[in-house]
């Protein structure tokens, strides 16, 4: 007999796609997202490989970590919500927000979450705002 998930204080299961290039980050990410509800449907390490798997798995939230090898997470996150039916982009840093300023808004994502302050309902929140 199945268990049934918790689905991150929804009717739906959010998707999820976790985009950092350190490993360890987007274990614990993975974990802590999956413990909460979440399923995660994929792990990016970079800007570029962000842009593909997006495309292909069609997540409703990508966490997306500002500094990132090539494609930063502000260019990568205004490609991926320059379209109408685009995923919730979070941006994720270990710096503090303040760090970024204006930047975070201009880069189309809903919102940031410092590494640090991760939880399933921090992303939750930015989800339904």
């Amino acid at each position: 007999m199945a268990v049934p998930r918790k689905s991150c204080h929804d009717s739906r299961v959010t998707t999820v796609l976790i985009v950092d290039d350190h490993p360890s980050f987007r274990a614990s990410a993975r974990a802590l997202l999956e413990a909460e509800g979440f399923d995660v449907v994929g792990e990016a390490r970079d800007g570029e490989s962000a842009l593909t798997a997006a495309d292909r798995l069609h997540p409703d939230v990508v966490l997306l970590d500002v500094q990132l090898p090539g494609l930063d997470g502000f260019s990568v996150s205004r490609r991926l919500t320059a379209h109408g039916s685009a995923p919730v982009v979070v941006l994720v840093s270990s710096r503090d927000g303040s760090d970024y300023g204006p930047l975070i808004t201009a880069s189309g994502a809903r919102g940031f979450v410092p590494k640090g302050e991760l939880t399933g309902d921090s992303i939750t929140r930015l989800i339904r705002s």
